[in-house]
């Protein structure tokens, strides 16, 4: 695991210097060696984390034999020894053992179609000295994140990380308030917009070729919505579940090759436990599994994790986090390049420095809920279909008497909040229903939430129409298929795959997500929806087949989630801290502070759960304080 970066200019030589100092920025993504060459036009930078081959020789940027190719990447391509042998038999000769030089061979040999037979996660920089065109790709999913800004000469610059890139002079500074408002309704950006208006984040699956007069892409190179419309038919449920568990092991060995210590991120739920069985069949030796535990017993998932390493005879560490972690989350507010407000960040972050005191490769069980349906929104969306008939007047009534009478919680999402997350989304049609659970702010509190003068942006700059047009590459599709497919176009690379990425990288610590294999994943939307949701039983067929490694009284009675307790927190002592950054001078362009209080005082007094609302504003505050003097641009002042 790496960082990347890297500028390409027509007008002059590329700047090494820039580009190094680029890279140093990262060098908590790769500590193990950092270089900057330039090739002409074009500079490449990389940090390097060594996973495999830790020859020096594999260090970036790395050239072909003929030294017309130039290389930074950033991942891993875990099926790398297969394509080596089929590069082999058609005539590449190699000098390291890396996957690095792997991808090198494999676009001279099957230029940008060499992407559909990586296995893994990426995003890499391919320079052509000759043809002078630069190559940037990112992997299906978008588990490895690239920035990049268009030049004044028709040229790009490129890195792993906004800090990074914020390092190049040209680099964009003003904040888009379009943005801002997409984050404030959803605790995260998607990728449709970066926080610093003219950066740009590749889209996962997408290439992107840059060359002398224009550009071609962003291009899709792989389709997972056409998965879904094919579906599989097997015999029986036994036969479905033979097959998921020959995928998922496949999925899990490969991600078990390493030149450097590895192991497990362990919680006790059914994804990571499902994970460090199969890696228990595969290891030759010791596994050790990390997890965080919770002083509050509702968040507290560690005691099933030990009864799992007990039970598969794994080596557990683990650790707790408790209030006083508050103290970091002006640190937090750094690593995730842009404003990020989900309650995992903090526990992620803890758990990979724990982790990284003994291995330098965990694999997750991120993705499981994505791909075969765990969230307790695909039950809301099942519901939601179950009352259709209902008269359209009566949902915002209830949701309205809901609002009134159902106590306030600060544990796990409470029954009462469920009730009024669904009966708010009861009232729209299914895919803005689908959207409203998730949203923190609505559209409704954040006109009287935002400045008068950003009033407009609630209409103008609507994140729904992401999802819409998401919806609308599958809206052919089963109703629960179509939500499982947004979640893993929004949801995943914009929350959680951001979240795991940077509180890892922080430090240097590389995870790999089996259940993010892109066949398991292919598999996964070719069953029929009732072997992922049977009713409101949620990932019907995982669960079968962790079945097969662990009894039932190992899994938790329900999904606890990984998420700080931060609604309670911010009663307690996060509370002064808090208010006092809500009240810093960089909110007062973007919000009314009388409508903060508000909020406070209904948080304060029990009437509602704000937590997820309060740390959305404490996430933009800190982000705004810790940012490199953002700016408006002239256009864009309020």
């Amino acid at each position: 695991m790496c960082g990347i970066a890297g500028e390409l200019s027509w007008s002059r030589p590329a700047r090494t210097g820039i580009v190094r100092e680029m890279t140093m920025a990262m060098r908590h993504r790769g500590p193990d060696a950092q270089a900057a060459e330039g090739y002409g036009a074009a500079a490449l930078g990389h940090a390097r984390l060594s996973i495999i081959d830790l020859d020096r020789r594999a260090n970036q940027p790395m050239r072909d034999g003929d030294d017309r190719y130039v290389i930074v990447f950033n991942g891993e391509i875990y099926n790398f020894h297969d394509i080596r042998c089929e590069l082999e038999e058609r005539g590449a000769r190699f000098r390291t053992q890396s996957d690095t030089e792997i991808i090198l061979e494999a676009y001279k040999a099957w230029g940008v179609d060499c992407l559909s037979r990586f296995n893994g996660m990426f995003a890499f920089a391919l320079w052509d000295r000759d043809r002078r065109e630069l190559f940037l790709a990112r992997d299906r999913f978008g588990k490895k994140p690239l920035y990049y800004f268009r030049t004044g000469d028709g040229g790009i610059a490129f890195a792993s990380e906004l800090k990074a890139l914020r390092r190049h002079p040209d680099c964009p500074r003003s904040v888009d308030p379009g943005a801002v408002r997409q984050y404030l309704a959803l605790n995260y950006t998607l990728t449709s917009r970066c926080i610093l208006a003219g950066v740009e984040k590749l889209p996962p699956a997408h290439w992107l070729m840059v060359r002398p007069g224009g550009e071609d892409g962003p291009v899709r190179y792989w389709d997972y919505a056409a998965a879904f419309r094919t579906k599989a038919r097997y015999r029986d449920e036994g036969e479905a579940v033979d097959a998921l568990d020959a995928l998922l092991s496949d999925a899990v060995r490969l991600r078990m090759i390493s030149d450097v210590p590895l192991g497990a991120f362990l919680s006790g739920g059914v994804d990571s436990a499902t994970v460090t069985a199969l890696m228990r069949r595969h290891a030759a030796g010791t596994v050790n599994t990390y997890s965080i535990g919770f002083r509050e017993a509702a968040f507290d998932e560690s005691p099933f994790a030990r009864r799992v390493a007990t039970h598969l005879g794994l080596a557990h560490h683990d650790q707790m986090v408790d209030e006083e972690h508050w103290q970091l989350f002006p640190q937090l507010a750094g690593i995730a390049d842009e404003p990020f407000a989900d309650t995992s960040l903090l526990p992620t972050w803890e758990l990979s420095r724990y982790a990284r005191e003994g291995v330098t490769v965990c694999l997750s069980g991120d993705g499981g809920d994505e791909i075969f349906g765990g969230y307790e929104t695909y039950a809301a969306d099942r519901l939601f279909q179950w009352l259709r008939w209902v008269p359209p007047a009566l949902p915002p009534m209830a949701a309205a008497l809901a609002d009134r009478l159902l106590p306030a919680a600060s544990g796990k999402v409470s029954p009462a909040e469920k009730a009024r997350r669904f009966l708010g989304g009861l009232g729209h049609g299914f895919r803005r229903a689908h959207y409203s659970w998730r949203i923190i702010f609505r559209d409704e509190e954040l006109r009287g939430l935002l400045h008068p003068d950003l009033a407009g942006l609630v209409g103008d700059a609507d994140p729904f129409e992401d999802f819409a047009g998401f919806f609308a590459e599958a809206g052919d599709l089963h109703y629960l298929d179509q939500a499982m497919y947004v979640d893993a176009k929004t949801w995943l690379p914009d929350d959680i795959l951001v979240k795991v990425d940077r509180a890892s990288m922080a430090h240097g610590l590389e995870v790999r997500a089996p259940l993010l294999d892109y066949r398991l994943a292919e598999f996964a939307a070719s069953l029929p929806v009732e072997m992922k949701i049977r009713g409101l039983k949620k990932k019907y067929i995982l669960l079968k087949e962790h079945a097969r490694y662990l009894p039932a009284v190992l899994t938790p009675p329900k999904k606890l989630g990984f998420n700080a307790p931060v609604s309670q927190w911010m009663s307690g002592q996060f509370k002064d801290f808090s208010r006092e950054a809500l009240r810093h001078p960089a909110m007062a362009p973007w919000v009314r502070p009388g409508h903060v209080d508000q909020i406070w005082d209904e948080h304060l007094s029990g009437r509602l759960d704000n937590g997820l609302k309060l740390l959305g504003l404490l996430g933009l505050s800190l982000w705004l304080q810790a940012d490199i003097a953002p700016v408006m641009s002239d256009s864009e002042e309020v």
